[in-house]
């Protein structure tokens, strides 16, 4: 056979094709589906969110005579969003007394964590409004991320994370995860924590347990769920030479504490902000419940206001359930973070923002989507107790009646 040019050339390209080496493999991406799922679902509850917002602008307007719902800004901006705004625009003590119009408006009860992060948002995002907004919408995402990968870690099926995320964005109260409040940079941060203390990442879990100790009070019960999960898993692993890292997140409490103390002399102002402003004294658990049951049923408050008392009773009574089963299930970590929760908002004069901590508490979440696979009833079931009592919220929240 005669050899031409391109007979050579066929022959060199196939022995390219036989030595040449195999593509490289696609890297895994960073979201696989679950991830995806999730991230899908946490979009249609905003929009379901913010329509209901919406709505509730054109329905009940502070005005019933008026012919225009009030501004969307007033409609999200309520309530303690306020007390974020003027830190982060203010700050705690401002040299003009006007931008501190109130003798006391008790600022110094609200660590300094989301503020914080709401002043350097605002740097791009001109309404601060918005801006809040804008940090509880990606805090979300990456808490709801979070959340599902420690039910898939959890839980035994696939579809469990989804699940989880299900429940924790169709709860009584998920409206406070769209706001401009703290619950959703809380678990932004709280969530991963605790997902790389189930990793024994002990310094990523302390990195991340002191930002949300920065945030929250809320952050030294994780703490304490942290110190319980390492003393329970690190020796026999070896990794008691980590236990340093765990004195980390204690040190913005102690911060913020020195910042106060050097313009109040009082170490302890944020708490005794927060007893002036909502009647966080020290009582004894049976009487706060005796204090709160009496303002829920006892004809002493409006309608609007007792209703809010009695869900106060409903979440205490739904945290103190859960504790039991995680003490039964002998997972005390969580036992203990949930227990800490309970006895810091349960030792007050009466019940108050139990119904909040509730979206904090991921066990109860974790549990919750344990229970309702066992069935579609239960799903079922559940949903069709929660989701009317989310609407409902949401829309005292916007209207102006979450607190009466």
């Amino acid at each position: 056979m005669r050899t031409t040019p391109m007979t050579l050339l066929d022959r060199d390209v196939r022995a390219l094709r036989t030595t040449a080496p195999p593509p490289a493999r696609r890297a895994r991406p960073r979201l696989d589906a679950g991830d995806r799922d999730v991230l899908m679902l946490y979009v249609f509850t905003r929009v379901a969110v913010f329509l209901t917002a919406y709505c509730t602008a054109w329905l009940f307007p502070r005005d019933p005579g008026a012919h225009r719902p009030e501004p969307f800004a007033a409609v999200v901006g309520q309530w303690d969003w306020n007390h974020y705004l003027h830190i982060a625009r203010d700050g705690y003590f401002p040299d003009d007394p006007a931008a501190r119009p109130a003798e006391r408006d008790d600022r110094e009860a609200f660590f300094p964590g989301f503020p914080l992060v709401l002043r350097a948002v605002h740097l791009l995002v001109r309404d601060w409004t918005a801006a809040g907004l804008l940090v509880s919408l990606v805090a979300g995402a990456v808490a709801v991320l979070a959340l599902g990968r420690i039910a898939r870690l959890e839980l035994p099926r696939a579809a469990d994370g989804r699940r989880t995320v299900l429940l924790l964005l169709a709860s009584p109260c998920a409206v406070f995860l769209a706001v401009g409040y703290t619950e959703s940079l809380f678990l932004a941060l709280a969530l991963p924590a605790w997902l790389a203390a189930r990793r024994h990442d002990w310094r990523l879990a302390a990195l991340l347990a002191a930002g949300a100790t920065t945030v929250r009070v809320s952050g030294l019960f994780l703490l304490a769920a942290l110190a319980v999960h390492f003393a329970l898993t690190a020796p026999r692993r070896g990794e008691l030479r980590r236990l340093p890292w765990l004195a980390l997140p204690a040190l913005p409490p102690v911060l913020y504490s020195w910042y106060l103390y050097g313009h109040t002399g009082d170490v302890m102002a944020w708490k005794h902000a927060q007893e002036r402003g909502w009647y966080r004294q020290f009582h004894a658990p049976w009487e706060s419940w005796g204090t709160t049951w009496e303002a829920a049923f006892g004809h002493g408050y409006s309608a609007p206001y007792a209703l809010m008392w009695q869900a106060e009773l409903v979440a205490m009574l739904v945290g103190l359930v859960t504790v039991g089963l995680l003490a039964r299930a002998r997972r005390r970590p969580e036992a203990v973070y949930v227990a800490l929760s309970l006895w810091a908002l349960g030792t007050s004069y009466w019940y108050m923002s139990v119904p909040r901590a509730t979206l904090l508490w991921w066990p109860l979440w974790t549990g919750l989507a344990a229970w309702t696979s066992r069935g579609p009833r239960r799903t079922a079931a559940w949903l069709c107790l929660s989701v009317p009592l989310s609407v409902v919220l949401a829309v005292a929240f916007f209207s102006g009646r979450w607190a009466g």
